[in-house]
């Protein structure tokens, strides 16, 4: 099967199954919808065909209500519409179950990129002695972050799961079941979930999936590379935000903190516990009963009650394991001896933690927050502060910081946002105390600008009376000009003496993350991806020159529009003016369940991480990332698209458009996440407080991917115009992460669809600012299609544009019923006294039309 071609692997595999068992789903016998599954498939034949003839989407409803539903009342004819929302999100389910089944099939688990062709390569070059090397060191941490872009709530997760395994085993009776199931299960909340609620669905991946894949990975390198030799690194480091991100974020409260760590701990426990109870079948030996019955108990004692004491030390339950171990060596011929390794590796990478809860939190807030302590420290006579440090300039501010010591009752802060930041701080030391230090070890500062918010964030810890914090400060450049003098702010650091103490002892090594959500909101898509690869090249620079080994930390994972996509192709196409000995990136929405949502799928994806990094640490002699010629090339490119995307976000109807004629607003009544959709309490929108997920969420529901593609095609036409494009060419040719980045643009025009909104051409207000997108979409692939020399977009990736082109044409009905309601909301908005009831109706179902776009994009917000 594999050594098909991988478009006729996912043909056969995925598409034609998707078929029929979509046939089959058409069919159930659902109670008092008996018809939708009938009239479904003629709404999504006029849809296709509607387009083709230029129809707009309230003119294809029409038509097809006057064929089908000539004599039907327009209350049942809308209501048809909403059942038809409910089908077409659940074919989306049975989608991801049939791709996420085939997905071992598919993708070849032992190609490129994948351990044993790493593994085989390193033989083959003589080089295994440096892969060993390279691997004591060298670690992925990806983070599962707590962003919510994933529609699916954890009983139709559970579903989709099922639904794989019973696809897999061809069990066409308890598929119908499921399909059953599925069809009366609910998609979407009542209700918002608490922080606590988003932690746990994100734990139920770490629990099912990466507790699985991670330690297959270990234990293929344990066995086959270092032939049974343990090794000091966990290699995979698993990252966790729910709980631990206060940015943006009132709900998330010390006590959910405190619950999720709890949670991540008893997780892991449970884990262990089941390993040890099915160690116990196979390690019936001599010496070996009593003590692996003695564990098992102390572990289940550990996990029977709420907030359970842990009743055996990580210590002992590894100390124990070892001597079993030796004893099943030397006594028992070393039966079995694969599953003890097994349950210490997975102890090696998870311990008691599971995964590093990271705490964040935004320099705003931690700016008010020490004039807030400041103030009290006055007020009770703490004599910690002068009476005039708030009129101090920076660099004395910073002087004072640096020494600052004491401690710091939260309790006696009045102001509410200063006591919940100072009691996360306490936090984090009570959460190493009862899962160890690796549990809660960084505290990230999003939106840092100054050397300040550093500094500001490390006397904090000093404020509770930690002398000696085991904590990493984590400073976050998000903006285009942050990134820019990312590398002065840290020199201010580095050159600080108590900064500096604190960095040796953390080992001499700072983490930095870079670009995460405002990126390509604030810079567009080449300027935001290029500040970012600036930036690194800078830092690193000045860290070589410290002798501080830097390791960056991507606001990645998401869509291409937000520096996703190709993330294996991405890493391995930095230079050696860049420090890679470890990759951190954030995971977020559906790219969890899309790339992570299985074993199989889990495996791959972190596999292709790590090959990325060490095909660039082992087998590749380490060059400069452009020729000169080429980087100044890329340099312009940049600043023509940073001004081209800037000037667009000027537009006088940038904002009117995305409120009025998109889903802006009503992100925040789909109740998916639990932080606001916006930062600002005005009624009134303002570009600096939307979030980037509503930002490019809608821009994806509206098929109009603007943030992957806007400002491209103007760049590489400037080239063009002048005569040049020769250079662009040479761009594309030599740098892999030049064509990286276009490669993902073209996958944001492969998701974009005019079609769909054509219609707003003619719209008095907006007409002319549709025209303008739409010109710089047609640009931009006209350009890519000459530079790349392919007849279409995605030419080379055909599975990867089947899928995308299987998902959209599934969700064409939905999102022509989406339009459908924007319009006529449009049209009410301008009546004097519209119909509130009617009004109401509609609005909920652009809101209910959300999900299903959402989730078959898959990785679009």
């Amino acid at each position: 099967m594999s050594r098909q071609p991988k478009l006729e692997r996912f043909n056969n595999q995925v598409k034609s199954k998707y078929q029929v068992y979509n046939s089959l789903f058409m069919t159930l016998p659902f109670h008092g919808i008996t018809d939708t599954g009938v009239l479904l498939p003629l709404f999504d034949r006029i849809c296709t065909r509607g387009y083709d003839n230029k129809y707009n989407p309230e003119k294809i409803v029409n038509y097809f209500f006057e064929k089908y539903q000539r004599d039907v009342s327009e209350e049942d004819r809308y209501d048809l519409l909403f059942r038809f929302i409910q089908y077409i999100e659940r074919q989306v389910v049975l989608f991801d179950a049939i791709e996420d089944s085939a997905y071992r099939t598919v993708n070849n688990m032992d190609g490129r990129g994948t351990l044993r062709n790493i593994k085989e390569e390193a033989e083959a070059q003589s080089k295994t002695e440096d892969l060993k090397a390279y691997l004591q060191d060298f670690k992925i941490r990806p983070v599962l972050t707590a962003h919510p872009t994933q529609f699916y709530p954890g009983a139709v997760l559970g579903i989709i799961n099922d639904l794989s395994a019973a696809i897999n085993d061809n069990n066409l009776e308890m598929i119908k079941k499921l399909l059953s199931q599925l069809g009366k299960t609910p998609f979407f909340k009542k209700e918002k979930p608490t922080p606590y609620d988003e932690a746990v669905s994100l734990i139920w991946y770490l629990e099912n999936v990466f507790y699985k894949a991670s330690s297959h990975i270990y234990n293929y390198l344990h066995q086959n590379v270092f032939k049974g030799e343990f090794f000091d690194n966990e290699v995979i480091d698993l990252g966790f935000w729910p709980g631990g991100d206060r940015d943006g974020n009132p709900f998330v409260t010390t006590e959910i903190t405190l619950k999720v760590a709890s949670r991540l701990r008893s997780t892991i426990i449970k884990n262990y516990y089941r390993d040890v109870r099915k160690l116990r079948r196979r390690i019936t030996f001599n010496g070996t009963e009593e003590p692996l019955a003695d564990l098992e108990r102390r572990l289940f004692d550990s996990i029977a009650v709420k907030d359970a004491e842990v009743k055996v030390s990580l210590e002992e339950l590894q100390s124990t394991l070892k001597r079993i171990r030796k004893l099943v060596i030397e006594r028992h011929e070393s039966l079995f001896l694969e599953e003890i390794d097994d349950l210490l590796n997975k102890i090696t990478m998870f311990g008691y933690h599971f995964a590093v809860l990271d705490i964040r939190q935004d320099s705003r807030v931690h700016m008010h927050v020490m004039e807030e302590i400041v103030k009290q420290c006055a007020k009770d006579n703490l004599g910690i502060f002068p009476d005039n440090y708030l009129e101090l300039d920076e660099a004395k501010q910073i002087e004072i910081l640096q020494d600052v010591k004491g401690k710091v009752d939260p309790a006696t802060l009045e102001d509410d946002i200063a006591r919940k930041t100072l009691e996360s701080v306490y936090a984090i030391r009570e959460i190493q105390a009862q899962n160890g230090e690796r549990s809660c070890n960084r505290y990230i500062i999003s939106n840092n600008q100054t050397g300040l918010n550093v500094m500001q964030a490390f006397s904090m810890f000093h404020l509770t009376g930690w002398e000696n914090p085991t904590v990493d400060i984590v400073p976050l450049f998000e903006t285009v000009p942050d990134l820019k003098i990312a590398h002065e702010v840290m020199r201010k650091l580095y050159t600080n003496p108590a900064y500096a103490a604190h960095l040796k002892a953390r080992g001499m090594k700072q983490t930095i993350m870079l670009g995460f959500s405002d990126g390509t909101k604030d810079g567009g898509y080449l300027m935001a991806n290029w500040s970012i690869f600036k930036a690194k090249e800078e830092l690193t620079k000045i860290s070589r020159e410290f002798g501080i080994k830097v390791i960056f930390f991507d606001g990645r994972g998401g869509p291409p529009a937000r520096g996703g996509g190709k993330t294996h192709q991405f890493y391995a196409s930095l230079g050696e003016t860049i420090e890679d000995e470890e990759i951190q990136l954030t995971v977020q929405g559906q790219t969890i369940s899309s790339n992570f949502g299985t074993p199989d799928s889990c495996q791959y994806n972190l596999e292709q991480l790590l090959s990325s990094g060490i095909f660039n640490g082992v087998f590749f002699q380490k060059t400069k990332a452009f020729p000169d010629a080429d980087r100044s090339t890329m340099e312009e490119l940049a600043e023509i698209s940073y001004k081209t995307y800037s000037d667009f976000k000027a537009h006088p109807k940038f904002l009117g458009y995305l409120e009025r004629m998109s889903t802006l607003k009503y992100y925040a009544k789909t109740n998916i996440g639990s932080r606001p959709s916006k930062r600002g309490k005005s009624d009134k929108l303002d570009f600096s407080d939307l979030r980037a997920i509503p930002f490019v969420g809608s821009w994806s529901q509206l098929k109009q991917n603007v943030p992957g593609f806007f400002g491209v095609g103007t760049a590489i036409e400037a080239f063009e115009e002048r005569g040049e494009f020769d250079k662009v060419k040479s761009l594309y040719e030599n740098s892999l992460f030049f064509k990286t980045l276009l490669e993902n643009s073209m996958m944001s025009l492969t998701k974009s669809f005019f079609g769909l909104t054509a219609y707003m051409q003619d719209d008095p207000e907006f007409g002319a600012f549709w025209d303008l997108i739409h010109d710089e979409f047609e640009r931009t692939k006209r350009m890519l299609l000459k530079l790349t020399g392919y007849s279409e977009l995605m030419e080379e990736e055909q599975a990867g544009k089947a899928s995308i082109q299987e998902r959209e044409r599934i969700v064409l009905p939905l999102l022509t019923i989406q339009q459908f309601a924007l319009k006529k909301i449009q049209e009410m908005s301008r009546e004097e006294n519209p119909d509130q009831k009617k009004l109401d109706m509609f609005e909920k179902m652009v809101t209910r039309s959300l999900f299903g776009n959402i989730n078959a994009s898959r990785n679009s917000a």
